[in-house]
């Protein structure tokens, strides 16, 4: 007999460890198919929100007018949380329905009363929590934010940490982040104390279940009803019940922290989609800026009709009124010009006057206002991935509207835009040069020398091939910025560009990506500013030589002979104004000793 005992408990010992073996991988591969799925929900999400949030410049209308906070925390911070959190409460609430019908059959036969009390105890439990925690959702929305600020404003002393050591800034930085902190500091005691609150119940909550099922049930077992046993099954199968009942009382805190991330992914997401009207502000709704492409040979505006154009003509400005987004103030009025081939137009003007604000309408960053922005480009135009025929109007009329989209997007159409601070790039100095046309194939292509794009047979639509590295070098000592190749060891280092070279050095880089990129005509805004007039003069001798029309926005009088236009801008002292405040002269007629451009 004993050794029967023996034979059994190793077979049962056995059964045990093949269970035991069988169990590890099981539950290893379910939480590795867990954070697998979490880890591609997240990417697609991702990659679905930045789609969004670069399209139609929607991260511009962003930044400027300061719409919605820290969107870069919604797409890193609140995606994760979102796609974790999510698949990690559907998992519970699964495992919890599945528990629930498991046990409700045997707590209703044992004894039904105590299947009452235990839906009353829960509901009640339940309405509690939401009381007691209602304003953990808005603090934990709070939190969010002001975490995000102290976070922004670290990494802005790290991009400003120049500008901060020249200033002598760093008390002024430190009590600015300091208070920033503060105020996560703040608002995170507070929601300690509403957590804090919360958990006198739930603790409360959780300790008195242990004893209610016995309480109920102990009167049938004094009665004879029932058997000890009876009350243990029924304590067990009350407390799996209860708690996937109550986990709204258990997870209330998760689940506040999971509803802020909904409520900023939710405000993001309806910005996104453009159904808040904060995108633009009201004063956007007399919107009418229309930017028109044309061809030497047909061209396309806003309705679809089609009209020739001037081969010589590169581009019109008709009757443009530009008005700011949000203000209302009107900046320049019914202008009206022409810039053909070789022209090369000077902008000037008071600070204030909207000299950048003119350029960026012609980029098609700001819209406020009405007039038409016409562009000619060489060759024919090219449709985005589309053989539409001459007698086919409708098509024709829908791939208009797809053209006016990716041209203002990007640029495809030969528009090049050089800022006073030019950008400076995450990459090698290869992609620097390279930023913006070949960006695509740099990241896409391991050979950087391998032709990426080759253009159509009218030149207009695709970029031309890619340079190679002679090229590189070679515009780069055009720009007279060749000594930097040996000071940084070559083409494909990593560096911190906008540290490590000033800003005379990331002008002239700027002007080397022109050089590269080719364009019909480039707006130039303050692009030299921080170079000496020898320098300046290289540089426009260059692109003149490119054969590239400019327009330039700039102080220096010194700038009068690389242009043989001026636009003088005026500021508009009222919000309607229906008077002109510019003035377009050849700069021949312009004396450099005088003060102002122009005669009053």
């Amino acid at each position: 007999m004993p050794l029967l005992d023996q034979e059994k408990f190793t077979q049962q010992l056995l059964y045990y460890l093949g269970a035991f073996a069988g169990g590890i991988p099981f539950f290893v591969l379910r939480d590795y198919a867990k954070e697998t799925l979490s880890l591609r929900w997240r990417s697609w999400m991702t990659s679905y929100y930045m789609k969004r949030y670069f399209n139609n410049r929607t991260f511009y209308k962003i930044q400027s007018q300061s719409i919605i906070d820290n969107p870069d925390q919604r797409i890193n911070d609140d995606l994760s949380a979102f796609t974790g959190t999510a698949l990690a409460f559907s998992l519970t609430f699964f495992n919890a329905a599945v528990d629930l019908i498991s046990f409700s059959n045997i707590l209703y036969g044992i004894y039904p009363p105590l299947f009452i009390v235990l839906v009353v105890y829960s509901l009640g439990g339940t309405a509690i929590s939401v009381f007691l925690g209602k304003n953990l959702v808005n603090l934990n929305f709070m939190q969010e934010k002001k975490e995000a600020d102290f976070r922004y404003g670290l990494v802005r002393v790290r991009e400003n940490a120049e500008s901060i050591a020249f200033y002598g800034g760093e008390e002024n930085e430190l009590q600015l982040l300091l208070d920033r902190f503060r105020r996560a500091f703040d608002n995170l005691s507070e929601l300690l104390i509403a957590s804090r609150n919360l958990e006198f119940f739930t603790n409360g909550y959780r300790y008195l279940i242990q004893i209610l099922p016995a309480a109920v049930v102990a009167p049938m077992y004094f009665s004879g009803k029932i058997e000890f046993g009876v009350i243990n099954q029924s304590v067990s199968a009350f407390n799996h019940i209860l708690s996937d009942f109550s986990l709204i009382v258990f997870q209330f805190q998760s689940i506040s922290a999971f509803s802020a991330v909904i409520d900023r992914l939710g405000e993001f997401d309806d910005l996104l989609d453009g159904n808040e009207s904060s995108l633009s502000s009201q004063n956007d709704s007399i919107d009418g800026i229309n930017i028109i492409f044309k061809s030497s040979r047909s061209s396309v505006s806003s309705n679809g009709s089609l009209t020739q154009s001037d081969p010589c003509m590169v581009l019109e400005i008709r009757n443009l009124t530009l008005i700011t987004p949000r203000s209302g103030n009107v900046l320049i009025t019914d202008l009206t010009l022409e810039l053909k081939d070789k022209d090369h137009l000077l902008v000037m003007g008071p600070s204030g006057s909207g000299k950048t604000s003119l350029l960026r309408a012609l980029a098609g960053l700001w819209t406020s206002g009405n007039g038409d922005i016409i562009y000619h480009v060489r060759g024919s135009m090219k449709l985005q991935k589309s053989n539409v025929s001459s007698d086919e109007p409708s098509d024709m009329k829908l791939e208009v509207e797809e053209i006016l989209q990716n041209s203002k997007q990007r640029r495809d159409n030969g528009i090049f835009f050089v800022p006073q601070r030019p950008y400076m790039v995450l990459g090698t100095l290869r992609q620097q040069l390279l930023y913006p046309t070949w960006s695509e194939d740099v990241h896409h292509s391991p050979n950087n020398d391998a032709e990426s794009t080759v253009s159509t047979s009218d030149g207009v639509g695709a970029k031309p091939e890619m340079p190679s590295t002679a090229e590189l070098i070679r515009v780069l000592e055009a720009v007279k910025l060749g000594y930097i190749l040996p000071r940084f060891n070559g083409l494909d280092c990593m560096h911190d560009w906008a540290s490590v070279l000033s800003l005379g050095e990331q002008q002239r880089l700027a002007f080397a990506r022109l050089l590269l990129a080719k364009p019909t005509l480039v707006l130039l805004d303050e692009s030299t500013s921080a170079l000496d007039e020898t320098n300046e003069a290289h540089l426009y001798s260059q692109i003149e030589a490119a054969g590239i029309t400019y327009i330039s926005i700039g102080h220096r009088k010194t700038l009068h002979k690389f242009h043989n236009k001026a636009l003088y801008i005026s500021k508009s002292e009222a919000t309607d104004s229906s008077l002109r405040n510019w003035e377009l002269k050849p700069t021949s007629q312009i004396s450099v000793e005088e003060s102002s451009p122009f005669s009053s």
